[in-house]
Order: C-alpha cells, then sequence, then structure tokens
C-alpha cells in the first residue's frame, strides 16, 4: 500500500514548471516534509538516455507509435526504480510531468487513440496514479516564447503551432474530465502569484490526507 504522495505537475513549453516545483520542495521541506523531485521522460539511467533520443533532432523520422512507446517505457523504469520505492517510505514526490502529457502529446497531439493511451499509461505505472496534479496553463505563443529564450527548441517544441495548440486543448479536456484530481492554474502571470496558487492546493490536499 502506497504511504506517500504523488504530485504531478503539467503544461505545454514554457510553463515555469520546474521553477514551481523547486519552490514547492523548500516549502514541504521547511514543513518537515522528506520530498522527491523527478522528471519525465528521466530520472534514471535508462529514462535519461530514452529522453536524449525522444528530443534530439537526430531522430526527426520518429513515428508518433514509437514516440508513444519510448515515453511509456521511460515512465515504466522511472516508477519502478524511483517513484515507488519513495512513496512506499512516506516520501512526497513531486514529478515534473507524468501520464497526462502522454495523453496531451501523443493523443491529442498526435493524434493517437486516447484509450489504447490509457491502457497503456496504466500498464507502464502498474496502475499508480497521483493523488494531485498541477496544470500550470499558458497560451501557446507565450510558452513558446518563453522556452526559446532559455535554450534552442528541441525537436518536441519544434512541431509547430497547431501540434502545440491541440497539446494544450487536450489538457484542458483532460482536466475538465478529472477536475476532482486536475487543478488548472493560470500561469499567464507574475511567477509569485502563479506559485502562491500551487502552494495553495497543494497544502490543502496536504491537509485532506494527514
Amino acid at each position: 500500500m502506497k504511504k506517500g504522495l504523488l504530485i504531478t505537475f503539467e503544461g505545454g513549453e514554457g510553463a515555469g514548471k520546474s521553477s514551481h516545483i523547486a519552490s514547492l520542495k523548500q516549502a514541504l521541506e521547511s514543513r518537515g516534509h522528506d520530498v522527491l523531485v523527478v522528471r519525465e521522460p528521466g530520472g534514471t539511467l535508462v529514462g535519461e538516455a530514452i529522453r536524449e533520443i525522444l528530443l534530439s533532432h537526430d531522430y526527426e523520422g520518429m513515428s508518433p507509435r514509437t514516440e508513444l512507446l519510448l515515453y511509456e517505457a521511460a515512465r515504466a523504469q522511472i516508477v519502478d526504480e524511483v517513484i515507488k520505492p519513495a512513496l512506499d517510505v512516506g516520501m512526497i514526490v513531486l514529478c515534473d510531468r507524468f501520464y497526462d502529457s502522454t495523453s496531451a502529446y501523443q493523443g491529442h497531439g498526435r493524434g493517437l487513440d486516447l484509450e489504447m493511451i490509457d491502457r497503456l499509461n496504466m500498464s507502464a505505472t502498474d496502475g499508480l496514479m497521483p493523488d494531485c496534479t498541477i496544470l500550470v496553463d499558458v497560451p501557446v505563443e507565450v510558452g513558446l516564447s518563453r522556452a526559446s529564450d532559455v535554450n534552442d527548441p528541441d525537436r518536441l517544441e519544434s512541431a509547430g503551432r497547431a501540434f502545440h495548440e491541440a497539446v494544450r486543448n487536450g489538457f484542458l479536456a483532460l482536466a475538465q474530465h478529472n477536475s476532482d484530481r486536475i487543478h488548472i492554474v493560470d500561469g499567464d502571470r507574475d511567477k509569485e502569484s502563479v506559485y502562491h496558487d500551487i502552494e495553495t492546493i497543494v497544502f490543502e490536499v496536504l491537509a485532506r490526507v494527514e
């Protein structure tokens, strides 16, 4: 039986998830919680190797089905090797992307069958579901501009405006159908206001489970 808490962060490119996760980790640790931060894809030796393939422009010819299966493989590895062991000892795991990203990017963005993706998601996680998901929502043009200011666009970031609009709409549809778990935070504001909303949501969830 899982003892810890899994909190996932979702959103399109340039949503600012990473900086908010770092702030939340500090706030949780200041209250005595043991916190682990992980990212998808990645977080393990296998996962980081898969991440390199997925984001590299060397593989522009990758098919959507191959892309999907690589994400699921990286996810299975990090769940088995890192996330479940951390939850078993009572840690709070903050995960930068999880299976909602696969539904949004490979389902809504690439057009793959959503029911098939749901089955693969559950197989890759061995049924593990987030306790709470924060969706940081920003307009596509804002997010892509932010992302390009930090690094050169990777293979996914370079997929085109229409693709990223479909991904954003996919995230919002997922939030609508999972409103008990997915909390939308308006990311097109100053950083402090966005983080305040995130912290409020997370501490409310903690208060319910403690």
